[in-house]
């Protein structure tokens, strides 16, 4: 997978959901931030990569399923 940001762009920070016509891909992107991240809000469980790709299959498949 092969993020593009712009030169004026600030590095990606979250996750980052990517498909195309036969693979879905799942990353986790901290921008090469270190480990003092601040966040108006924490969750407890972040999915790991292979259920996040398992659930974006799952929308990609019921919307072509509606097409």
């Amino acid at each position: 997978m092969t993020v593009v940001n712009d030169e004026i762009d600030n590095p990606p920070i979250g996750i980052i959901l990517c498909t195309d016509k036969d693979n879905v891909a799942a990353e986790y992107a901290l921008g090469g931030l270190s480990n003092k991240i601040f966040a108006s809000k924490y969750t407890l469980y972040i999915p790991d990569k292979e259920r996040l790709i398992r659930e974006v299959e799952s929308v990609v498949e019921e919307w072509h399923e509606e097409q």
